[in-house]
């Protein structure tokens, strides 16, 4: 039987490094202190730790402009510093993954201050320079992800410049194969250095249409993301990614990837991709399964909080998925607003226990385990560039830093220094309240993760959604043939199948239909307190709970629905 890849099922842990822990007192977290919560996370029971970007950077947009590739900026440590964190996860069994941002430079970067140069420059088609449309103005109607034009133009050469987020971001071409090289020597230096795998950042963005063909514009009220996002959304993004020159890309990089470790797949690649038609998603997969591992699936973030259209995308993404192809789910991200502000705190329990629940490969953002709120931030205390242009599309609420402890600065800076963000607290406290509290979301995260660890039916395995009460998602996971519970086996094998019910309202809802003729017992409920008992079928408000089976060798009667995936 061929063992199943370290990543299929995993739980991967988003962390945002200005936000996690500061051990120098500069007010802005860094590499040691992420080496320094390894054990929380250990604890925790993730499987990887993914790193939002690190290195060398004006800091313009907070890292995502780059510098210098393979440098560590000092904001946040030295290269020892990222050495020790790499050999401090990987003694406590944690996998690392960083951030891979191939789209565009900083401008300050030593190859685009050579390509600015000049028509004449060796590195001038590094970037994507073109001469001004006729009768001036710029080559085409693109604009950036912040709502400008997406071309600057050099007054020296009098040529535009193209680049989809901020003017210092310039856009990187990667239809020069030189650019390609030194972007997949970039990759190599991190693998040298000991890192399992990147996210990557804009996916799609690498390949754009060679001939820079005008966006049509976009019909009133769509959407070009999971969330509004002001005047980007005026246009069909057609042209100015995704490509399908992409997937050559992507073929390569996995090359270069499977060549590290000792058999393919060791090493992997995540990739941001924000595509909402699923059949266009999962063809970042591969025809064979030969591009990115994990395109991740940003679809809850826009779904609304009722079960039936829950249950339409769950259904939807594992229809498009390749045979063998591993899901992602994301609930949560620094671009977005916090879980807690979608749904709700009373029902951030819920979606803990969801994303951890369904099949496939789990991204966990820092912070979402405690029920962290968006964070209040003034409009003086703002520092997304995004949100200096438009604060009402500000990233800033969901990067607030982590409240470690009581005291000042909540454990995440030396007292009196001001945090680079204001923090923010959860309704359950502090992660050292929340440690010592059995109700607590930490501590439902935890006992989530721990099953999700010892149980064959979650992670991978089987998903069948179950009819019942329509304020009610109620789906089994059941365990993958190879480890399939058999009749008449010690009950006790973690081989049963599962049954999830999430009331995501608040009232009380009977679940007699979910349950059937078979005898469950709640095993794991987000509502512990409460005195009603293990088998009640009703679901308290807001409730979210994992059944097992009190008699595992009887097959479940009921009715459910057809849709089912195995990972």
């Amino acid at each position: 039987m061929r063992q199943r890849s370290w990543w299929n099922g995993a739980v991967i842990y988003h962390v945002y490094p200005r936000s996690f822990l500061d051990t120098n007192g500069d007010g802005v977290g860094d590499l040691s202190g992420i080496s320094r919560r390894i054990p929380y996370l250990s604890s925790l029971g993730v499987d990887a730790l993914w790193l939002s970007p690190f290195f060398s950077s004006p800091m313009e947009d907070f890292g995502y402009d780059i510098r210098d590739h393979t440098a560590v900026d000092p904001l946040f440590g030295k290269a020892a510093d990222f050495d020790e964190l790499i050999d401090t996860a990987h003694g406590h069994g944690l996998r690392v993954l960083i951030d891979y941002v191939p789209n565009h430079t900083a401008a300050e970067h030593p190859w685009f201050q050579e390509s600015r140069k000049g028509p004449g420059s060796h590195r001038r088609d590094w970037y994507t320079w073109r001469e001004p449309a006729p009768g001036g103005g710029p080559p085409n109607n693109w604009i950036t992800l912040f709502g400008e034009s997406a071309w600057t133009r050099e007054p020296e050469s009098g040529q535009y410049y193209l680049h989809s987020f901020l003017p210092s971001m310039p856009d990187l071409n990667w239809r020069n194969p030189d650019v390609r090289n030194a972007m997949f020597d970039v990759a190599r230096f991190w693998l040298d250095r000991g890192v399992d795998g990147f996210r990557v950042d804009c996916a799609p963005l690498l390949a754009k249409d060679p001939e820079l063909r005008d966006n049509p514009p976009a019909a009133a009220g769509t959407l070009a993301h999971h969330r509004p996002m002001g005047d980007y959304d005026s246009q069909q993004h057609l042209n100015d990614q995704g490509h399908p020159d992409i997937h050559g890309i992507y073929r390569d990089f996995r090359t270069l990837l499977d060549s590290y470790g000792d058999t393919p797949g060791e090493r992997i690649s995540l990739g941001e991709i924000h595509e909402y038609d699923w059949s266009a998603w999962s063809r970042y997969f591969g025809r064979d399964l030969d591009e990115i591992h994990l395109p991740l699936n940003f679809g809850l973030l826009q779904t609304p909080w009722r079960p039936g259209a829950v249950r339409e995308l769950v259904q939807a993404v594992l229809r498009a998925l390749p045979h063998a192809a591993v899901p992602t789910w994301v609930m949560g991200s620094h671009d977005d607003p916090r879980v807690a502000a979608r749904v709700g705190a009373a029902q951030a329990p819920n979606a803990m226990m969801l994303l951890l629940t369904l099949p496939g490969t789990a991204v966990l953002y820092n912070g979402d385990e405690l029920g962290l709120p968006n964070a209040d931030i003034a409009p003086a205390d703002i520092r997304d560039p995004w949100g200096l242009r438009n604060p009402g599309l500000s990233r800033d609420p969901a990067r607030s830093p982590m409240p470690w402890h009581d005291g000042p600065n909540a454990g995440f800076t030396t007292p009196g220094t001001r945090p680079w963000l204001p923090l923010t607290l959860p309704p359950g406290g502090t992660a050292a309240a929340q440690e010592v509290d059995p109700r607590s979301l930490l501590s439902l995260t935890r006992a989530l993760l721990s099953l999700r660890r010892n149980h064959p039916a979650l992670g991978t395995g089987t998903v069948e959604f179950l009819d019942g009460p329509t304020e009610v998602l109620a789906y089994t996971r059941s365990a993958p043939p190879e480890t399939a519970f058999a009749s008449g086996s010690d009950s006790n094998s973690g081989s049963e199948p599962l049954l999830i019910t999430l009331n995501l309202t608040d009232r009380a809802i009977p679940i007699d239909r979910v349950l059937g003729d078979r005898r469950w017992a709640r095993h794991l409920t987000t509502a512990p307190a409460a005195s009603t008992s293990a088998s009640s079928p009703v679901l308290r408000p807001d409730e979210g709970a994992i059944w097992k089976p009190q008699f595992p060798g009887r097959r479940q009667e009921g009715s459910a629905t057809s849709a089912r995936s195995q990972c």
